[in-house]
Formats: C-alpha cells, sequence, structure tokens
C-alpha cells in the first residue's frame, strides 16, 4: 500500500520503498499459466469468467502490495487481453459478448478505491479537474439509467470513469513519480516492442484466430482477413486505440537511451502505419511539435539526431513491399480529401451529429446508444468524433463539467517549466496534448484511448508537485544547515 505522512508543516513526506515483487511475479505468472492451460484445452466456459477473477484478484494484491508492479501490470492488461479474448474464441467458438474484456476496466477500476478515499479533499492539492470530470460522467450516467437499462449504463460507464479514476490514482501518489516514471518508460519499451512486432506478423501472415475474429465480427472497416489485407491492430481491439497506444509509446521512445528503442521503433513505426488511421498520424505530428518546443536547445538537438536515426532505419523499411503499396496509398488521401470516400463519410456524420448534439440539452446518456428521430423511430447513434460524443451522452450539463475538467487540466500543464528540465514530463504533456487534438474525430477519451490521454496529462501534475515538493525539501534543508 503506498502510504503518505503529512509532516507538521504540512509537505508530504516520501512514500515508504516497496517490499521485493517477488510474490507479485508469482502472482502474475499464474494468470498467464492458467491462461495458457484454458486456452490450449480449449475451455472457455472456465476461462472467460475465470480470466476475469483471476486478472481482478492480482490487480487487488499488487495493488495492495506493490503498487508500481500495479501500474505495469495494468498496462499489460489493456495491451494483451483482446489478444487473449482472440485466441480463445478461435480454440472454442466466437462469443460476441466480448465478456473477457471486461478484466481490463475491473483492474482498472481499483483505483477508485484511492479515488473515493481522497476525491473530497482533493480540491486543496490541486484535484479540481477530475473532480469535474467525475462529476459530469456521473451525470451522464443518471441520464443513462433513466434512458436505458442499468447494465447498459453501467457497460458505458466503465469506458467513460476508468481514465479518470485512473489518472487521479497517479495524481493522488505523486511522491511516487520517479517510480511511475520508470515504470511506464519501461513499459511503453516493451509494449512498442512486442504489440509492434505482432502487428507487423498480423499484417504479412494473417494469424488465423485473427481471421476467425474479423470474419465472426463483420468489422470490413478492419481490412480483409487475408495476408496484406488487414489494417492493423495488433494485440488489441482495433486499429484505433492500438494506433493511439503506439503514438505514445513512439513519442516516450524519444527519450529512451535503452538499446532496444531502436528496434522498438522500427516495428513499432511500421506497425503503426501498417493501422491505416490518418487523425492518429497527425495527432504523433502534433505531439513531436509540442515535444520540441518544450525542450532546451541542447536536448532538442539531440531529439533530431534520435529522430533522424529511426527515420534510417524505419523509411526505407515503409518503401518496401508488401508495406510501401498500402501505406503510400493511405498517405496520398491526404492531398486528396476531396474525392476520400472515407473522409466523405465522416464529414457528413460530423455535420448530421453536431445537430443532434447540441440540441439535446440533458444528454443521451451513457450507454444510451439509440435516439428517437423525427419520425418518432429509434435509430442508432453514429458520432465519430469525441466533442460531439461528450455533449450527446452528457448533455450540455455534464459536458460542461467534463470538458471543463479537461480544460483545466490542460491549461495547468502548460504552467509547468519542469518540462524544459525533465524530458519525461515533456514527452507525458506532449502526449496528453496529441490525444486531445485528436478528439474532433474520434472518441478517444474513452477506454484505453482514454487512459493515455488522462493519465499522462495525469503523470504531469504529480511530477510539478513532486519536484515543487523537492525544491520546498531542499530549500527548508539549506536554512537549518
Amino acid at each position: 500500500m503506498i502510504h503518505r505522512q503529512v509532516t507538521s508543516n504540512n509537505s508530504f513526506a516520501e512514500s515508504a520503498p516497496e517490499n521485493p515483487p517477488l510474490f507479485g511475479w508469482l502472482a502474475i505468472l499464474g494468470l498467464v499459466l492458467f491462461s495458457v492451460a484454458c486456452i490450449t484445452v480449449g475451455a472457455g466456459s472456465i476461462f472467460r469468467p475465470g480470466y476475469v477473477v483471476v486478472s481482478l484478484a492480482v490487480g487487488i494484491f499488487l495493488y495492495l502490495r506493490y503498487p508500481t508492479l500495479y501500474m505495469g501490470f495494468l498496462w499489460w492488461i489493456w495491451f494483451l487481453t483482446p489478444l487473449v479474448a482472440r485466441l480463445i474464441d478461435y480454440r472454442t467458438s466466437f462469443d460476441s459478448t466480448r465478456f473477457i474484456l471486461v478484466s481490463q476496466y475491473l483492474v482498472t477500476l481499483i483505483t477508485m478505491h484511492t479515488a473515493l478515499k481522497n476525491l473530497p479533499r482533493s480540491y486543496h492539492q490541486g484535484g479540481l479537474p477530475f473532480i469535474l470530470a467525475f462529476l459530469g460522467v456521473f451525470y451522464g450516467y443518471l441520464i443513462g439509467l433513466v434512458k436505458t437499462t442499468p447494465f447498459t449504463a453501467a457497460r458505458g460507464l466503465l469506458d467513460w470513469l476508468t481514465p479518470i479514476s485512473f489518472a487521479f490514482y497517479i495524481f493522488i501518489t505523486w511522491q511516487n513519480y520517479p517510480r511511475h516514471r520508470q515504470n511506464i518508460v519501461r513499459t511503453f519499451l516493451w509494449g512498442v516492442l512486442v504489440t509492434g512486432i505482432y502487428g507487423v506478423v498480423q499484417f504479412l501472415i494473417a494469424p488465423e484466430w485473427d481471421r476467425f475474429w474479423l470474419i465472426g465480427t463483420k468489422l470490413t472497416s478492419f481490412g480483409d482477413p487475408e495476408p496484406f489485407g488487414i489494417r492493423v491492430w495488433s494485440t488489441m481491439a482495433s486499429p484505433g486505440p492500438f494506433a493511439t497506444t503506439m503514438m505514445a509509446g513512439l513519442l516516450l521512445l524519444f527519450n529512451s537511451k535503452d538499446v532496444l528503442r531502436i528496434p522498438a521503433s522500427v516495428v513499432g513505426y511500421l506497425s503503426f502505419l501498417l493501422t491505416m488511421v490518418r487523425s492518429i498520424w497527425g495527432a504523433w505530428l502534433v505531439g513531436l511539435l509540442s515535444l520540441l518546443s518544450s525542450l532546451k536547445p541542447k536536448i532538442q538537438m539531440r531529439l533530431m539526431v534520435t529522430i533522424l536515426v529511426m527515420a534510417v532505419c524505419v523509411v526505407p523499411l515503409a518503401n518496401m513491399e508488401p508495406f510501401s503499396g498500402v501505406i503510400s496509398k493511405r498517405l496520398e488521401t491526404f492531398s486528396n480529401l476531396e474525392k476520400d470516400n472515407s473522409a466523405q463519410i465522416r464529414q457528413e456524420i460530423y455535420k448530421d451529429g453536431l445537430t443532434k448534439a447540441l440540441t439535446n440539452g440533458l444528454g443521451n446518456g451513457i450507454g444510451n446508444t439509440f435516439i428517437v428521430n423525427e419520425k418518432g423511430l429509434l435509430e442508432p447513434i453514429v458520432i465519430d468524433s469525441g466533442i460531439l460524443d461528450m455533449f450527446f451522452t452528457l448533455g450540455w450539463f455534464g459536458a460542461v463539467f467534463y470538458l471543463g475538467g479537461l480544460i483545466l487540466l490542460l491549461f495547468q500543464v502548460f504552467q509547468y517549466f519542469e518540462t524544459r528540465i525533465d524530458p519525461f514530463m515533456a514527452a507525458a504533456r506532449a502526449i496528453g496534448i496529441a490525444c486531445v487534438a485528436s478528439l474532433p474525430i474520434g472518441s478517444g477519451m474513452l477506454g484505453v484511448s482514454g487512459m493515455i490521454l488522462w493519465g499522462f496529462l495525469a503523470i504531469v501534475m504529480a511530477g510539478h508537485k513532486y519536484y515543487v515538493h523537492q525544491n520546498y525539501v531542499q530549500q527548508r534543508n539549506s536554512r537549518f544547515n
């Protein structure tokens, strides 16, 4: 458990060292062995509920005993669980409910324990953005309870609530900023390497379990279930969240000194391009420009050299077949958007959704995916925009709180000068800005994309509070010495 101790001058003492994580790794190993055994024998009826229960139990154990290991475990659950779900589907039968994916949310919602204990008093510690966001989400949930079933509203609540709960946990445990920083850098380095390799393999050979899942879901927007025809989503659930995760990892790699950063970047950028998610490509560019502008000139020069080295490694591969054909074709659409069918459909959806969202004062409620049309009939909601989704789902009242919290959070992280001396803080802020930039054309505040948006902005706040505390301690010690 993370302990906080308030001193007489209202500053926070450093948290106690964690126990050696041997038993934590044994718990994770137990989950891995359970998964491998059940998938091997095709025990789907046992594995699906068992995976949810065991992963939650492991998460609680790590949260209580090894919080740093819990953070890494949490990210890997998001990275790998969709692949685990596809494997057990392939070995047994297709599960249209996707029940196993609930485990990601439940493991993350363990952090609500911290939120419930600390949220009321966090206002005086700078936690107002999270308080506002929580209020907006719970308002939307109440509307959802009225307009849909409790189960449907609860399922939708998971998407909205987990990112804020996770971000608040990072913010309120700011004393552990150095541990969180090290853990995130290591986790995303390996995450980019592993999921990047799988993404390239997925494109080249289209594994049978991925083809089986793609045929079962009938998601034609993910490409064709054949080699060279898939829009890569790697180990995750769809190309969008995978592209967002890869974007965050690739921006973090610019500051990495690990020997694995080059191979991770090569497969990472290649699989990132193979997602074909143009909006996140653009968001990556926004993040890169933000990162460059945040650093001192000396660090900027080092970053430019790193970018050049990575470009030398990645560009030749991206220009080789079979990669160059699909990547070049997608890149060409940037210069010819008026003839791009996907862009035209998105524009029509946005125009139609703008009216629906801004005239829906109370909101449709979380989990309610239908609206009554002009003929009095129910029709499904199609709004491919995070901003419009906020107003449509949460209504004006909830969206003002939620969006207000997000804007306030952005405003605060732009005030911190520590980003010029801490490259990780600069990269984390750049990732948060990139995610916000993608909101007009995608619901990037939900699920794992929301975890990245809120989580990386929160760790910038945590880093600021940590450095302020360190400066205070140094000044106090200098006075007494």
